[in-house]
């Protein structure tokens, strides 16, 4: 089975209802696809979101990277040859992970038509079913409240609370929110490096005073201030999740050894896909430090391939794959089964996606 052409395009899907960080406010999923067509006529999908705040990674920066770097690169190569293409792939441009990450779910979704497998299994076929959380955007505490209570009647157990905008006020926050769903749901905060080491300590040193049993923090700090994430780790009762910090498998090695924090979240888009991510799999089995699965602002299509690596692995405790429970529509058919908090893997191969409609040039 060998690469015969890779085509490029564009996806646009609404969201139920905008989507707000520390970091941004976004209303649509507008994201990079690509169709990479085999000699034998077989399809794989992949999708990139330009998540420039957290990735560097733009539309055009991910257009440029596919068309003129990566297609040269593996275009005629053999998908029964995978680390060889894989090697290719990420040795032929610097950086741009989005862009490797949209290539390389689609070359595994090939992979596992080539042999008739959902990718799960080929990957390792740890289980079948995955419980996800569903994100709470960052608004007044009001509308988190009714967000939340609205998130529980549907079934989710776990909330995802978007911090960090306001300091001191997200204790508030999460207090009322705690209140509202009451002791059995798990509620996780993600202050997207909203904080400073300072901010953090003290905000998690009142959340866990006030009995507001945090499952875990992820990001309070800067990216790159492992420092100050440490300081943090070493500080509070609460687990600390590594990830804007963790892009690469050598990004994992160093939190880890430096205790910087106590879980690593995985997400493809910053590893470049799944390639990179079974790196920092092997690495967190090794050390025994759980990990996350999460993602950006994708579509069905990339958070599939992500499902499909987290179902694999035992090393990946917690999903944060919501992103197609955030959409207004699912424009596609196949994949496994997002059933609000549920996500149900099939047997359907590779990774199951069969169409991506109004595949649309990109920049046309």
């Amino acid at each position: 089975m060998r690469i015969k052409e890779i085509e490029i395009g564009e996806i646009f899907v609404p969201l139920a209802t905008p989507f707000k960080t520390a970091l941004r406010t976004v209303e649509n999923v507008e994201d990079i696809v690509i169709r990479i067509t085999t000699d034998t006529g077989e399809v794989g999908y992949g999708e990139a979101p330009p998540t420039a705040v957290i990735t560097g990674d733009t539309k055009g920066s991910v257009v440029c990277a596919i068309r003129d770097f990566i297609r040269p690169a593996i275009v005629g190569m053999e998908i029964e040859n995978l680390d060889g293409v894989m090697q290719k792939l990420h040795s032929c441009i610097q950086k741009n992970t989005s862009a490797k990450a949209c290539v390389d779910m689609a070359l595994y979704d090939l992979y596992g038509k080539r042999y008739g497998a959902p990718l799960y299994r080929l990957l390792g076929g740890y289980r079948r079913e995955l419980e996800t959380d569903l994100t709470i955007s960052v608004n007044p505490i009001d509308e988190m409240v009714r967000d939340s209570v609205d998130a529980v009647k549907r079934g989710y157990r776990i909330l995802k609370t978007k911090v960090g905008k306001e300091g001191a006020k997200d204790i508030e926050r999460i207090a009322a929110i705690r209140e509202a769903v009451g002791p059995d749901v798990k509620i996780r905060v993600d202050a997207n490096q909203g904080w400073t080491a300072k901010e953090a300590v003290h905000i998690l040193t009142a959340m866990e005073d006030r009995g507001l049993d945090i499952e875990l923090c992820e990001q309070p700090v800067k990216a790159h201030d492992l420092n100050g994430m440490r300081t943090v780790t070493q500080s509070v009762a609460t687990p600390i999740l590594a990830d804007e910090s963790v892009f690469s498998a050598e990004d994992a090695v160093e939190i880890i050894r430096t205790g910087a924090a106590d879980l690593i979240n995985i997400k493809l888009m910053k590893t470049g896909g799944i390639y990179g991510a079974l790196k920092i799999c092997a690495i967190a089995e090794t050390y025994g430090v759980e990990c996350m699965i999460g993602c950006m602002l994708e579509s069905k299509l990339a958070v599939s391939a992500a499902a499909h690596l987290a179902a694999a692995k035992g090393i990946i405790t917690r999903a944060d794959l919501d992103g197609p429970s955030l959409c207004k529509i699912d424009p596609f058919k196949g994949g496994p089964d997002f059933l609000e908090n549920r996500i149900v893997m099939n047997d359907l191969p590779g990774i199951g996606i069969q169409t991506v409609p109004a595949f649309k040039e990109a920049g046309k």
